[in-house]
């Protein structure tokens, strides 16, 4: 749903520029998830966010995921915002926090790589044991929470199967296994917050590389 809203034409007025009556109506679109309304701000902001995550990621990519990830949040979420200045005060600290929290993300992999190194490879760790079936128990505990189908679909995943064999044996196109298997990882994302690049580390890029 949010690629279709991105990609949806027709002439941009910018959110900046309405008067007050425009913007209480615009605000009011937002709040009842008008993808009209979506489209122009995402064609408002996104670029400016982008910039202003790079000031703390410093890496293009990476300011782009998180500005991407930002808005489809607001979309999925059901906040309500009183004035277009509480909405823009929303964007630029949750681009703030969400760049924040990519670095500790990052940090977090550096710690657990130089972890990694020192480790006796013929001896293995207890404390990472632990540490890796409680990564797997949290994961597992939020596939759980997912719709029917996308948790049918996602443990499908899991298993090795492919897309084609996934939509195969649910009767559904290998586009909505794809579309499924990211959502998915979202929303896990989102849920294990810090722990998630712990278990991209720990999974060796076999599922959740790219994520």
């Amino acid at each position: 749903m949010w690629d279709k809203i991105i990609r949806t034409g027709g002439p941009i007025r910018s959110t900046l520029n309405k008067g007050t009556m425009e913007q209480d109506n615009f605000i009011e679109q937002i709040n009842g998830k008008s993808p009209k309304a979506f489209h122009d701000l995402f064609q408002d902001y996104y670029k400016t966010l982008v910039h202003y995550s790079m000031q703390y990621v410093k890496v293009l990519e990476d300011a782009e995921d998180i500005v991407q990830d930002l808005f489809v949040r607001l979309w999925e979420n059901d906040a309500k915002y009183e004035s277009l200045n509480s909405l823009q005060t929303y964007l630029y600290t949750s681009a703030r926090n969400a760049s924040l929290d990519f670095l500790k993300h990052k940090e977090v992999e550096k710690r657990y790589a130089d972890h990694a190194m020192r480790q006796d490879e013929a001896d293995e760790d207890p404390d990472m044991k632990v540490l890796e079936e409680e990564l797997y128990r949290t994961l597992w505990q939020h596939v759980e929470e997912l719709p029917q189908r996308r948790k049918e679909i996602f443990k499908l995943y899991l298993e090795g199967k492919t897309e084609r064999e996934i939509g195969e044996l649910l009767g559904v196109s290998a586009e909505t296994v794809k579309t499924a298997k990211k959502e998915s990882v979202r929303y896990i994302r989102q849920r294990m917050g810090k722990l998630f690049a712990l278990l991209c580390l720990l999974d060796g890029g076999k599922f959740f590389a790219g994520w």
